[in-house]
């Protein structure tokens, strides 16, 4: 049985969207609420491997105000977004549906959950 997790914040409708639609599915996630238990700097460098992307930008929320403030549009040390997102998990991206640990995607929209099932 395959086994699924979410990176979920209940108050955005998008991951309420994408996490009705994998129980829809009949899946069971683990749901990891990132903003009260943010993931570390290797498992985001991680999850950027599952989900094809080198660039920590693919995985950020650029319109967050904290992203301004932190001038993050002129950092060019992935290292150094991948800690911002560590240190502030609201510029992380969501939801982030992960199979089997092996394959990833962003359920922005959240049809994009279909590829897993």
């Amino acid at each position: 049985m395959a086994r699924y997790e979410i990176l979920h914040n209940p108050r955005c409708s998008k991951s309420r969207e994408t996490l009705a639609r994998l129980t829809a599915a009949g899946v069971t996630p683990t749901v990891v609420e990132y903003l009260r238990d943010p993931p570390t700097a290797p498992r985001l460098q991680e999850i950027l491997q599952l989900l094809g992307h080198n660039d920590p930008r693919a995985l950020m929320r650029t319109k967050e105000p904290v992203y301004a403030e932190l001038g993050l549009a002129k950092v060019t040390d992935p290292k150094k977004l991948v800690a911002a997102m560590v240190a502030h998990p609201i510029l992380i991206e969501r939801p982030i549906v992960i199979k089997d640990g092996r394959r990833a995607v962003i359920g922005r929209p959240p049809e994009n959950v279909d590829r897993l099932l």
